[in-house]
């Protein structure tokens, strides 16, 4: 069985070839169990922990057969230097069981997460969109903007935070990854949402951080980083403004961004254009036009993290390991 620490996954997957390898998958479909979501104490006030058991597999039984175990501890970016997510992914052989891989789950999610969300773009942002504005300075920021470039060619990235010294640490850091864009950070949220004709969102917040009112005619907002109920990113009035896609269903249960404007009828279940299988097999239309404001959010699925270990491990062998 191989192991693909995160040095070596990182030399296996370039951030283009995993928004195909989901494109791919998601064009296909996997068996997905539903996640098993547990609750785990915490030291002090601190925010509790959550324990995910995230199966899937491809149902033909010829493909591949995998499980992700991750703990997501949202204060320890703060309390102890540490991710707030940390994972174990484990892949075997479809039809058979064969252990095949164990690869580092942690930066298997990150990576997986950017994906998905650059996937989303590639079919509901502008395609002439020159300018992304990444709102979030954690560990996932660095991970969207490689990603989101690895679609569209911006020749300007921006970073915001609230932290501006983190802002500016993610600006040098994505820097020598993007030769041809002016990558810099910016002092004031309004200021990058004037310019910005994708925001990329990648928060903990629990109160919205974009306000609608402020989203301009051809934009396109990504929100990634509210995972559960109590945690929003976007106000309703981007909800309302929007034409509103989701990765899964699981969307409309799990995060704040949907499930709030759902309860509160600023949004109804029909009103939501489509998801990345449907979007993926052309079943729905992405952008309808230039002056549309797009919104897109997503809360992860094992699916994405199947087709990433998937691809990391044939690569991984391709390359001679």
């Amino acid at each position: 069985m191989h192991h693909l620490d995160a040095d070596a996954l990182a030399r296996a997957v370039t951030p283009r070839a995993l928004v195909e390898a989901l494109r791919s998958l998601f064009a296909q479909g996997a068996e997905v169990p539903l996640r098993h979501h547990h609750t785990l104490p915490s030291a002090g006030d601190e925010r509790p922990g959550t324990l995910l058991l995230m199966p899937a597999w491809q149902a033909d039984g010829a493909g591949y057969i995998g499980v992700k175990v991750a703990t997501v501890f949202p204060d320890n970016p703060d309390r102890r230097d540490l991710s707030a997510v940390t994972a174990l992914y484990y892949l075997a052989e479809g039809g058979s069981g064969r252990p095949l891989a164990l690869i580092d789950g942690t930066l298997l999610t990150r990576m997986r997460t950017a994906a998905a969300s650059a996937l989303a773009a590639d079919y509901l942002a502008r395609p002439d969109a020159a300018t992304l504005l990444m709102v979030g300075t954690g560990a996932l920021a660095p991970h969207f903007i490689r990603h989101h470039a690895a679609v569209r060619e911006y020749a300007r990235v921006l970073v915001w935070g609230r932290d501006a010294a983190k802002a500016e640490a993610v600006a040098r850091a994505v820097a020598p990854d993007l030769p041809d864009a002016e990558v810099s950070a910016v002092a004031r949220l309004a200021e990058g949402l004037e310019a910005a004709d994708v925001v990329s969102c990648a928060t903990s917040a629990s109160t919205p951080v974009v306000p609608g009112e402020a989203l301009r005619p051809g934009q396109h907002l990504d929100l990634a980083g509210g995972f559960t109920p109590l945690m929003r990113e976007a106000d309703d009035a981007a909800i309302r403004r929007a034409r509103v896609f989701i990765d899964t269903d699981g969307a409309t249960v799990e995060c704040g961004d949907i499930l709030d404007p759902l309860n509160a009828g600023v949004l109804r279940r029909e009103d939501i254009q489509g998801d990345l299988f449907q979007l993926c097999r052309g079943e729905r239309a992405g952008r309808g036009g230039p002056g549309e404001i797009t919104l897109f959010k997503s809360v992860g699925t094992a699916l994405e993290d199947l087709a990433g270990a998937a691809l990391a491990y044939e690569r991984h062998i391709a390359a001679g390991a």
